[in-house]
């Protein structure tokens, strides 16, 4: 009994490990979702074989290996995207981003996007969407939000942040990409990243966010 105890708290201290070397730095998005997934994977595994008298060993296996293939949701052409943006963007303020449900995000902030009441397209911001459009996968959809400060009344920042949205999603399409694979929508003033009350603060506010998204695999019979 003992021993089978001690056998049981080994397989729980190997999968937290797992778990553990999930978090581990130096890694791609992709590789620590796969790593994270086998990790959990293992920990659920060898408790459910603890659990119904079955090896924890085994169980930890199997359920690592489930686990890696449900965490590695971020494909490798979104992670090579996220490189490729991140590396046209080094230095300019532009953020991008994988997203908790693995949408890669950019926000582009008013020194490269829009001047205060205009929703056409700066020069700076003309480079950035070249590389978002280049070699974009035919599967990927698009997500264009527009964002304006807080200076003006919502019956002009409505519609101005629509109108950037739709600049986006009109530049993109000159460069290739289906206008009918962009969404597009604006959010006025009402989703601010930072202080209305300062000139910093509202040219942060003033952006637009690109959400790149592959569809949802569907399960083969």
């Amino acid at each position: 009994m003992n021993t089978t105890r001690a056998s049981n708290r080994a397989y729980f201290l190997v999968a937290a490990a797992a778990v553990f070397a999930a978090g581990c730095q130096n890694m791609s998005a992709r590789e620590e979702g796969t790593l994270k997934g086998a990790g959990i994977g293992a920990l659920a595994g060898a408790a459910i074989g603890a659990a119904t008298g079955h090896s924890p060993g085994k169980g930890a296996v199997i359920g690592a290996g489930v686990g890696a293939v449900a965490g590695n949701l971020w494909s490798k052409r979104m992670e090579d995207k996220r490189k490729a943006m991140e590396e046209a963007t080094e230095g300019t303020g532009i953020s991008v981003a994988r997203t908790e449900d693995n949408q890669l995000r950019v926000n582009v902030p008013s020194d490269f996007s829009f001047d205060v009441g205009r929703s056409d397209v700066k020069n700076n911001m003309r480079p950035v969407l070249d590389e978002l459009a280049r070699g974009l996968d035919a599967h990927m959809a698009v997500r264009v939000v527009g964002h304006t400060d807080n200076t003006g009344s919502d019956a002009i920042n409505n519609p101005l942040s629509v109108r950037r949205a739709e600049a986006v999603r009109d530049y993109m399409a000159s460069k290739g990409v289906s206008p009918t694979r962009v969404s597009t929508e604006g959010q006025g003033s009402r989703v601010p990243v930072a202080d209305n009350a300062s000139v910093a603060g509202r040219a942060q506010n003033r952006r637009v966010e690109i959400f790149l998204r592959e569809p949802a695999k569907q399960g083969g019979s």
